[in-house]
């Protein structure tokens, strides 16, 4: 069985395939993970959203081919 690794998705994405990346992961909707996201980083005042997805984008390989 072939281990899931985490990366940035060619499929699902929008600006960087950071969020389409997640939810390939989780077995998610690309939709929601993104939703979930901006809710919780506009309900966030410590940590913002926008360091988070820069980070990840940063940090993250893109997928192969």
């Amino acid at each position: 069985m072939a281990s899931k690794k985490l990366m940035r998705s060619r499929e699902y994405n929008m600006i960087a395939g950071v969020m389409g990346g997640i939810a390939e992961y989780l077995g998610w909707s690309p939709f929601k993970v993104r939703l979930l996201f901006v809710i919780v980083s506009s309900l966030s005042v410590a940590v913002p959203g926008i360091l988070i997805y820069l980070v990840l984008w940063f940090l993250m390989p893109m997928a192969e081919e």
